[in-house]
């Protein structure tokens, strides 16, 4: 069982930190050998694979609700930069090479960011929750995820959680970044839209795929540590099934880690599952 605790880091040093992340990305998205997706569809492609819709509004403990008003702007201008983009097989998608910068000269504000497991705010905050929704997504297809990175801190209790603990994929220009390879023999296109209370998203595909998934969890718990906080666990799993509904096969997904951040003992009247 993996152990955490939290790691104190100057200022200084998170500020120069970002930056040569930021250039070694920067260097890979120009040196490597990836062919990455850039070219949308003028018209959807014929068969839903996936769709998930997460809610667009969230009351969350002690955070101003202007920022989630905040947030829904800014994942209507992220939405629009990556909405009916087509991954052709042998393509890999990547988050933020697809959205870009999030700067005010695009349009974007002030949303909230999770900084080390406080709430701060940030130009393009809230973008989590496209990043999550695509993740979760793609878990429910046969794309291979290549690049995904866990939240570290658990931040806020379940409330009315209708995925497991840790399906989500957090996301930072443009080191963390979430990146998907089509490694099949038919193209994918992701469909982004906001509705008045939802953000959706589908995964699309010239035809049904044999397989479906059902993602689940296994070993959750959460663990008092030496230092003297709590640490969230548990295991990502999914089944596949075949188109006579028979499961044949258990694939392990991931597994999560992450510092808690309220008492998790006081907090069961939270909903989950």
């Amino acid at each position: 069982m993996n152990s955490l605790k939290p790691i104190k880091r100057s200022n200084l040093r998170i500020f120069f930190g970002k930056k040569v992340y930021r250039m070694k990305r920067y260097s890979e998205w120009v040196f490597d050998d990836k062919k990455y997706a850039k070219n949308k569809g003028e018209e959807k492609l014929s068969h839903i694979v996936f769709k998930h819709r997460t809610p667009l509004l969230r009351q969350l403990k002690d955070v101003d609700m202007q920022l989630q008003y905040n947030k829904i702007t800014n994942l209507k201008i992220a939405a629009k930069k990556i909405n009916r983009i087509v991954i052709q097989p042998g393509e890999t998608f990547s988050y933020w090479k697809a959205i870009g910068a999030t700067t005010k000269r695009k349009g974007y504000v002030d949303g909230m960011i999770l900084h080390y497991g406080k709430v701060t705010t940030g130009v393009g905050g809230g973008l989590c929750q496209l990043s999550n929704l695509i993740y979760w997504m793609t878990l429910h297809t046969p794309l291979t995820v290549t690049e995904r990175y866990r939240h570290s801190y658990d931040v806020f209790p379940d409330s009315k959680r209708s995925q497991p603990f840790g399906s989500g994929a957090t996301c930072a220009y443009n080191y963390l970044d979430l990146q998907i390879k089509n490694e099949t023999t038919e193209p994918y296109q992701l469909i982004i839209y906001l509705t008045d209370v939802s953000l959706v998203g589908e995964w699309r595909s010239v035809s049904q795929p044999t397989n479906t998934y059902k993602v689940y969890e296994k070993d959750h718990q959460f663990t008092l540590e030496q230092w003297g906080g709590y640490v969230r666990h548990n295991t990502i799993y999914r089944e596949v099934y075949n188109r006579n509904n028979e499961c044949i096969d258990d694939q392990f997904i991931t597994e999560n880690h992450a510092i808690t951040m309220y008492p998790p003992f006081l907090s069961q009247g939270d909903e989950r599952g």
